[in-house]
């Protein structure tokens, strides 16, 4: 594989010269986020508490406002402000990744020197699998090189030997055919990840009073949709076939975004009075959840490499209890059998 530069996400305060955040605070805050203590966050990021705390407070100068409230017995937790900023991270990075392809520069071989490629994991957008690829334990044992696409074109990348993993998503009780004909049983196994739930995302309180997309077409609500290839799209669609809904009756049918957080940011935000997405991502934002649908996230990989030690060691990652702790951590998911190696015809015969 060709060695490549590609861009990062960095934030600054607006206008010129503005300062800009160090890159050590968003690590920081989705460890707080996950333990819950700033002396536990500090220690996972070998740092001593006392620079966590320093780095805190210079910080929310530059964020404009408290990123991390302290509470005697309660430990820490993050405020609104840096809930949205990391969630606007995620949703930075996860079109960034849509735009590398475009952006990202080659390396000759002799400007790459000799160090060898990691594990491509090509995948649909999902905020566990976001924040697993950023645990510090994963990091520094995989070689993890994650790209977030949609559920389709993850797995074009992969039929196309251009990924060695493709993360996807399935309802349970039946798979999209478009899904099911990039698979092969005979050359490719199955990866269990999680089971989540999906379903519309509403503003706090439910003013709409939304029972379901029917409520969303006949009010004429805005909807914010996801892209086309992704399977949250899919299954959006999927379920207005069921529903007998035409999508021409969905206002905002056509505006799209591209991972759960975005969406649930412009419901949020007010942009729109519905979304699709996982029930994690809305309670991100303190937002109303109907549930619509359960489905299991996979992951695809060939058979050929499923025993060779990048591979052992993303399935120890996954069947670990540290990602047990994480996945209980956000809402809707169970991760019960993760990093389970399957054939490729469970994904017909799953309901878990």
């Amino acid at each position: 594989m060709i060695a490549r530069l590609v861009p990062e996400v960095g934030w600054r305060r607006a206008g010129r010269g503005g300062a800009r955040l160090d890159a050590r605070l968003l690590p920081l805050l989705r460890e707080i986020r996950q333990r819950a203590t700033l002396r536990a966050a500090a220690a996972q990021l070998a740092i001593s508490y006392r620079a966590a705390w320093d780095l805190i407070l210079a910080q929310s100068g530059v964020a404009g406002g408290a990123l991390v409230v302290l509470e005697q017995g309660r430990g820490a937790h993050l405020t609104p402000l840096a809930e949205r900023l990391l969630a606007a991270d995620e949703a930075a990075r996860g079109e960034l990744e849509r735009l590398e392809p475009r952006l990202g520069v080659s390396l000759a071989p002799a400007e790459r020197g000799a160090a060898g490629r990691g594990l491509r994991l090509t995948a649909s957008h999902d905020p566990l699998l976001a924040a697993f690829a950023e645990a510090p334990a994963v990091k520094a044992s995989i070689a993890l090189q994650l790209r977030f696409r949609g559920s389709l074109e993850s797995l074009a990348e992969f039929v196309a030997g251009r990924a060695d993993l493709a993360g996807f998503h399935v309802p349970e009780g039946g798979a999209d055919p478009a899904v099911l004909e990039r698979l092969s049983p005979r050359r490719d196994r199955l990866l269990r990840f999680a089971g989540r739930e999906q379903g519309l995302m509403l503003p706090p309180g439910n003013p709409k009073r939304v029972r379901g997309l029917a409520d969303v077409a006949r009010k004429r609500l805005r909807f914010i949709n996801r892209q086309r290839g992704s399977g949250t799209r899919l299954l959006i669609d999927q379920l207005l076939t069921e529903g007998s809904i035409d999508s021409a009756r969905i206002a905002g049918y056509d505006d799209e975004e591209f991972t759960h957080l975005a969406v649930a940011v412009s419901v949020a935000a007010g942009r729109a009075d519905a979304g699709f997405g996982v029930h994690a991502a809305a309670a991100r934002f303190g937002l109303d959840f109907l549930p619509l649908r359960r489905e299991r996230y996979w992951f695809a990989v060939r058979a050929r490499i499923a025993a060779e030690p990048a591979v052992e060691r993303f399935r120890a990652a996954l069947s670990g209890r540290a990602f047990q702790r994480l996945a209980r951590g956000f809402v809707g998911y169970d991760a019960r059998g993760a990093g389970e190696l399957c054939g490729a015809e469970a994904i017909a015969g799953d309901n878990a």
